[in-house]
């Protein structure tokens, strides 16, 4: 009885043609280009398997370059606002430098003779006393500050030097109780003292006669007499002028024209050269040579 499959060739055989096979078909392929067209139906045929398997690959690498997109947009965001935080700070601080430095340049630029030393002091303290208004600058005696040494800002006559450090002065302001300075009136050339009221914003002229012409807006400027103040400076505007029955003399108040408030600057001023009469000539005295 004869089997219904035969059986076929051998295992040995079989592999021993398939290898003579793929060698006739590798030659044949290298040397007369007989399947460039075959190989080209099956590369369309497997590519889209080759998309499907490389789908994975790509989806990862999308993901992951979103991820680090995303993640490298909040890192510069951040970035950003603290740049911007930062330029925000710089112009604060711009700012106040530009309103620093018109102030200093106003102080500069104050009526101050140019042939006159000058200097500008910082206020480092501001005494607590209500009873007294004085400040401390940042100069003193290592940079030729004096008692008495007149003390100015920008806008007028702020005080005088009355204590003197290695590195630090003390000013007594104008409207002190205690202080008094010679003014003179620039619309006529009356003199008078104008004192302290112990307010920071107001001084009195003491002893003027009722019949003095002295009216509400004139401007004091400093008389130059007892030689403590130079000449010429302002000192305030009178914003007051009062007449009180069975007084001799009138109730006169000024607002002087430093807000000594809010000063923060301050000019020290040296005394001018002065020359006296000899018989060789005119020579500058050992005072002004200092």
């Amino acid at each position: 009885m004869k089997p219904i499959f035969g059986r076929g060739p051998s295992l040995p055989i079989r592999l021993a043609l398939a290898v003579v096979a793929s060698l006739a078909l590798i030659v044949a392929d290298s040397r007369y280009a007989s399947f460039n067209e075959v190989k080209v139906y099956l590369n369309s045929l497997v590519s889209p398997l080759q998309y499907m398997a490389n789908s994975p690959r790509i989806l990862l690498d999308s993901a992951s370059t979103q991820l680090m997109s995303r993640q490298a947009l909040l890192a510069h965001s951040q970035r950003m606002e603290q740049e911007l935080f930062l330029l925000r700070d710089d112009l604060l601080r711009l700012r106040h430098l530009e309103q620093e430095n018109q102030r200093l340049r106003d102080l500069l630029g104050s009526p101050v003779r140019y042939d006159t030393r000058r200097m500008v002091a910082e206020i480092m303290a501001v005494d607590t006393d209500p009873f007294s208004h004085q400040v401390v600058i940042d100069k003193g005696s290592l940079q030729g500050v004096f008692e008495g040494q007149p003390v100015l800002n920008e806008q007028g006559v702020v005080g005088q030097v009355i204590s003197v450090g290695k590195t630090t002065s003390r000013v007594l302001l104008i409207t002190d109780i205690s202080h008094g300075i010679p003014v003179r009136v620039a619309r006529n050339d009356i003199r008078a003292i104008a004192s302290g009221s112990g307010q920071l914003d107001s001084l009195r002229l003491h002893n003027i006669t009722r019949n003095t012409d002295i009216r509400e807006g004139d401007v004091l400027l400093s008389s130059g007499l007892a030689g403590r103040f130079p000449e010429g400076y302002p000192v305030g505007r009178v914003s007051r002028v009062g007449y009180e029955e069975g007084q001799p003399f009138a109730d006169i108040r000024v607002q002087p024209f430093a807000a000594l408030d809010r000063v923060r600057y301050l000019l020290l001023l040296w005394p001018e050269p002065r020359v006296i009469d000899v018989d060789e000539g005119l020579v500058q005295t050992e005072e002004s040579r200092s």
